[in-house]
This record gives C-alpha cells, structure tokens and sequence, in this order.
C-alpha cells in the first residue's frame, strides 16, 4: 500500500470523530487540496472542484507546482475556469491515496495502514469531507461547484446535504446514481483485484502486489471511459508490428487497441493503490442520491438551492449514459434555477471532458462568464 501525493499538496483536517455515513468514525483524517487564482476580499469567487475516481488534487499548474494537473487545458489564467477570476479549490476525495486519508494512510489506531479496517465509504462521507474543507479555507458559500465523472455524484450529495454552500453547479459526465451496466463493470474490476493472489486480503506490498489484477480492472474500465466510435476510428484492426509483439505469448496484443489497453493499464497499476479502488468504485455503486434524502432522485434535485446550472453529457458516454445526465437538468430545473442542458456528440466517450477539451471549453467559459 502506498499513497501518491503532489508536491504542492496541502491539507485540511477533518474533525476527531469524523462520522461516517454507513457507520464509524475517523480519527487524524485529513483532505489533500491545492487552490488557484486568489480568494477575493468578499470570498465569492470560490469554485470548488470534485473529481473523478483517480485524480488527485493537482488540476493545473501553479507556481508551488509548475507541471502540468489532469484538467491543464481547462483551469488557469485565460482558460475557461479562469484563474485570473475565479479562486479554484480542487480537493482529492476522502478515500482516495493521493494525500486524503484512505485505505493506503496509517491509521492512528495501529500505526499500520489501514488496508480493509478502513471503514465502509460512501458518497455522502467525500461530500461532507469536501464541504468541511471548504469552510476550514474560510467560505461560506462557493460561487459554483464543479463535479466531473464520480464527481459530479459527489458534488450532487454535496449540494443536497449542505443546501446554501454554493450559488451554482456545473454537472459533467456525471450521475444521481449508478445502473446496473456500470455497478457490473465495476464489479468484475473489484472481483479481478480480489482474485489476485497477491491482494492477500488488502495486505499487499511493493514485493507482493495485485499487479495483475490492476491491470485488468483498469483495462476494464478503459473499454468504458471511450466509445466504440473512437476505438474503431483511431485503431481499426491495425495489427502491432512483429517486430514489437512479444515472442513468448503467442495469445498476446496482437492488434494495435490491445496495445494501446496494455501499454495505458501499465502506467496506471503502480500508481493507484487497489484498496482505494475497491473502496471508491463501491462507494460509486452505492451511491443513489434518492435514497440519500429519503425519497426519489427527481425529489432531491428539485429541492436543491440554486440560481444556476449546466449539466453536460456525451452522446457517445457508456459509463454515464446522456439520459442520466438528462434526469439531472430536468429535476434540478424543476426546482426553479436556471438550468442549461448540453448534449456533445463528442466520440470520445465519457473521457471527453478530458480529452476533447475544445468541445467542452466554450460552454464551460459561457457559463462561468455569466456568473
């Protein structure tokens, strides 16, 4: 077990007893965050950013740090999160091992790291930790909360269980809840770490690793964060060269998209711990922001208190199919905010926020202008 954590990370500490929203506490937690911009005099021009499932806080350059973060085209000065106005907070989610605490930090109790005493995580936990964070940098209300991919649940449980913490809220490729093709996907990435014989019940170390577990559960999820429009486009059935195909599997990657999986699974095993998979990835199954406020998903949404909202979605997304993006303009437009809803026939996938930074930048810009 092992936590990755930014150079420029700093830290906010969550309360002694930190209560958890399926039971248990936390004791010496913390929240790994890094900020952009500066905080204006009235503190109004906060925007908070909640990530997907692997990204740590880093989510552009900054003098503390000057390489690049994993949404570089979009947060800075003159992009479309606009640093030279906005005041940009990015936390890493509570349970993750990029800096907060999680299943790979040491817990106080043992002196060991956590690995599966770490107690049972839900959305509505990395929500409450986020919104604690927030307040310990001294805002009471962020001008627009952003939440892409497991972000944009986080950011909803957020919005539902401290009503009034933000003016706005900028939904991306994200969802109330999962479906059942997405809590299948994530569960035979769960079952291929578990069945590694080197995942030892979580008790794992750099000599005995799940490493090849990793790497199909990120395969796994690869094939899911792109569409087939855009593997058949960039790869077809283009064949590796003989002269890079291993010689000693003849069933190895044969086709350049095997390839690509391999080559992509590789960077990303060693650098995410695989107890934090487990926990996170369950956590995004059982999140369901209806069941969270004691009613339906349309009931929450219409509830919530806000002045405006852009929810975007991709055509092409398999992991957080477009009408789940729909269901979340619709409940929250109910409610009575300004609501504006955006279909992009990117074919990139639910990855497009990513990597179709272009498409995504010129509504982002609009929206946050008009605030």
């Amino acid at each position: 077990m092992r936590e990755f954590i930014p150079p420029a990370a700093r830290f906010v500490d969550l309360p002694a007893g930190f209560p958890l929203h399926r039971g248990g506490t936390l004791n010496g937690a913390r929240i790994a965050y890094e900020t952009v911009g500066r905080l204006s005099e009235a503190r109004d021009n906060a925007i908070l950013i909640l990530t997907g499932l692997s990204p740590d806080a880093h989510a552009a350059s900054h003098p503390a740090d000057t390489a690049p973060g994993w949404w570089e085209a979009m947060v800075g000065p003159g992009k479309p999160v606009d640093t030279d106005r906005w005041y940009v907070i990015c936390v890493n989610s509570l349970g993750s091992c990029k800096g907060s605490t999680g299943p790979a930090s040491v817990d106080p109790a043992s002196g060991r790291p956590y690995g599966l005493d770490f107690p049972e995580l839900a959305m509505e936990d990395i929500a409450d930790a986020a919104a604690h964070t927030v307040r310990a940098l001294g805002v009471e209300r962020l001008a627009c909360v952003i939440g892409t991919s497991m972000g944009g649940m986080s950011a909803l449980s957020l919005l539902a269980r401290h009503p009034g913490l933000a003016r706005s809220h900028m939904n991306i490729c994200g969802a109330a809840r999962s479906l059942p093709f997405s809590i299948a996907v994530r569960s035979l990435q769960r079952e291929v770490i578990r069945f590694d014989p080197q995942w030892n019940r979580g008790r794992y170390d750099a000599e005995r690793y799940p490493q090849r577990g990793m790497l199909t559960a990120r395969k796994l999820g690869m094939m899911t964060y792109r569409s087939p429009q855009e593997w058949e486009s960039r790869f077809g059935r283009t064949r590796i060269a003989p002269d890079r195909r291993p010689d000693t599997d003849p069933f190895g990657p044969a086709f350049e998209v095997e390839g690509y999986l391999d080559c992509h699974a590789h960077r990303f095993s060693r650098r995410f711990d695989p107890n934090s998979y487990l926990y996170l990835t369950r956590c995004m199954d059982q999140f369901d922001l209806g069941d969270s406020c004691g009613g339906t998903v349309e009931d929450a949404l219409g509830r919530m208190r806000l002045e405006r909202a852009l929810v975007i979605g991709v055509e092409t997304d398999l992991l957080f199919p477009l009408r789940q993006q729909r269901q979340i303009a619709d409940g929250l437009a109910a409610g009575g905010p300004d609501v504006e809803f955006l279909a992009l026939d990117s074919q990139q996938g639910h990855d497009a926020f990513l990597t179709d930074t272009d498409r995504f930048g010129v509504p982002i810009a609009k929206f946050l202008t008009a605030l």
